[in-house]
């Protein structure tokens, strides 16, 4: 039987304010699947309107000139993700932003998962530090107050 190669799978919520989406942070998703470190497994986004309601976007012209922004995303779906994931999403963003929901797998590990296994080891847990209470603690210890 052939071992998958499969590496850690994560998500992010991301919030836009006012729902709008400048593009600026494709160029470095794009980077990160074209070095083969990430593969997006779903992209979905979802709208808050001042109510409270929540509606699912289509990945579409996102900034409003006139290209797909996201094409190479396009249909991108695991079925991992389903509506309910979105909703709660949308639950962590205020009223009128937007959220995009990435899930993706970490294929840089695959490879390295797989030769532990074979050396007879498991991986038993993963986790992950919050971005900002690692920005947090570096700034701490360079302005030299105590952690």
């Amino acid at each position: 039987m052939t071992e998958l190669l499969v590496g850690p799978i994560d998500y992010l919520a991301i919030e836009f304010p006012g729902a709008k989406l400048t593009g600026e942070g494709l160029a470095a998703l794009l980077d990160l699947v074209d070095r083969g470190i990430i593969r997006v497994l779903d992209l979905r986004a979802a709208k808050v309107d001042t109510d409270g309601t929540v509606t699912a976007m289509e990945i579409a012209d996102f900034d409003g000139d006139g290209t797909l922004d996201l094409a190479v995303f396009q249909g991108v779906q695991s079925g991992l993700l389903d509506d309910d994931d979105l909703s709660q999403s949308a639950g962590l963003i205020e009223p009128g932003n937007g959220v995009a929901l990435i899930l993706y797998e970490n294929t840089w590990a695959g490879p390295f998962v797989a030769a532990m296994r074979k050396a007879g080891a498991e991986v038993v847990s993963s986790g992950r530090i919050p971005a900002n209470d690692v920005i947090e603690l570096l700034e701490q210890l360079e302005s030299g107050a105590d952690a």
